[in-house]
Order: structure tokens, then C-alpha cells, then sequence
């Protein structure tokens, strides 16, 4: 493979269009890190090299430990809003659709909103069975580069990316999902980081 010439990326149109690198170096595109990132191949500053966010590099504020406790329980409600959007939008396929139905014709359950942590914990407690498919779903959608049943950094990228930006504990969060800090996310750590208990954790969700 030969790798391109950063020279020849094209140029970068808006602010919109840079990223930032895991080197705290802002790249006019994501197609001019990855030209560097190969041309760099066999080095350990190559190997190092990733996509860390979307936008220019900017100054990522230490994530408390309280706000590291509230990030999943965002998170797994926005996984959940996500796939009633897609459901009401008919951009799911068949077998996707008999799963989120019965969460959409639920009246129990919360509606999109910015919630305070206490209100999310109730629900999760409450509504715990309407969590399952979608952290099943959104680990599915990412594995496919190989369909393995583990993340790798770049799999993990196009959700991390641009979360960072806006959710400062994005990054440590999914560091510390890494239980056996092997530098992939498995099945079961994704799935134990959601809250989603070992009986409940099912390969034959992952579509």
C-alpha cells in the first residue's frame, strides 16, 4: 500500500473539516492525518497516532469522577433516542424495527430531554429492559471492520469523535471501559460499562 502524499489531500474548506490528533496536533482533514499516520507506519509515534476529535484541538477540561458517573447514564439514554429517531424516520431495517417498536408504543417510557442523573437512574431502574437493544445495537454498528466482537480504537472513532468536543469525559470513559486494558473493547466491557447484567448480554442482539 503507498501511502498518500499529504501534499495532495485536498484542502481543509471550513473549520468544520479539522480534526484533532491524539499528538494534540490539529490536521487540516481527517484525510491529511491518516496521509501522516502512514507515512509514519513503523514508527512508535505512527503507532500512536489516531483521530482523537472532530474540530481543531482544543483545550479538554479534567473529567471529575462525579461527572464520569453521569456520562454512561447520558449516553445510554441518547443510545436509546437515537433508535426511536431512526424507527420514526423508517431508516431501520425489518428486523431492527420489531425490536424498537415495542420501546416506541411504550408510554412508560422517558422522552428525549436534557434530564438530571437522578431521573435517568429511576428510569434505567424502572425501564431497564428498554436499555438492551440499543447498547446491543450501537456496539453492533461499530464492529464491523473485522465483525469481531471487539472495538478498536479506529472502530470506536466515528461515535468518540465527535462526542469529545461537547462530552469532556468521552475519552476517559471508554479508557476506563477497557477493563484488561488490552486496547480493545470487548463485547462484555462495552455491554458491563452500559450497566446491561451478564444474563442479558446477547450476541444474537448484535444486528
Amino acid at each position: 500500500c503507498v501511502c498518500q502524499d499529504p501534499a495532495d489531500c485536498p484542502r481543509g474548506l471550513s473549520e468544520f473539516d479539522h480534526v484533532c490528533g491524539t499528538d494534540n496536533q490539529t490536521y487540516d482533514s481527517y484525510c491529511q492525518l491518516f496521509a501522516i499516520k502512514c507515512s509514519l507506519e513503523g514508527s512508535k509515534k505512527g503507532h500512536r497516532l489516531h483521530l482523537d476529535y472532530s474540530g481543531s484541538c482544543k483545550f479538554i477540561p479534567p473529567c471529575l469522577k462525579t461527572e464520569l458517573i453521569h456520562f454512561p447514564l447520558r449516553m445510554r439514554d441518547w443510545l436509546k433516542n437515537v433508535l426511536l429517531q431512526l424507527y420514526e424516520q423508517d431508516l431501520l431495517t425489518a428486523k431492527q424495527r420489531s425490536r424498537v417498536q415495542k420501546m416506541c408504543e411504550n408510554e412508560r417510557r422517558l422522552h428525549a430531554g436534557d434530564h438530571p442523573a437522578e431521573l435517568l437512574v429511576r428510569d434505567f431502574e424502572k425501564n431497564y429492559n428498554m436499555y438492551i437493544y440499543p447498547v446491543h445495537w450501537q456496539f453492533a454498528q461499530m464492529d464491523q471492520h473485522p465483525s469481531d466482537r471487539f472495538l478498536s480504537h479506529s472502530e470506536l472513532a466515528p461515535l468518540r469523535a465527535p462526542l469529545v468536543p461537547m462530552e469532556h469525559c468521552t475519552s476517559v470513559f471508554f479508557h476506563e471501559c477497557d477493563a484488561d486494558k488490552d486496547k480493545l473493547l470487548s463485547f462484555r466491557e462495552w455491554c458491563q460499562c452500559f450497566g446491561i447484567k451478564d444474563e442479558d448480554m446477547d450476541t444474537k442482539l448484535l444486528f
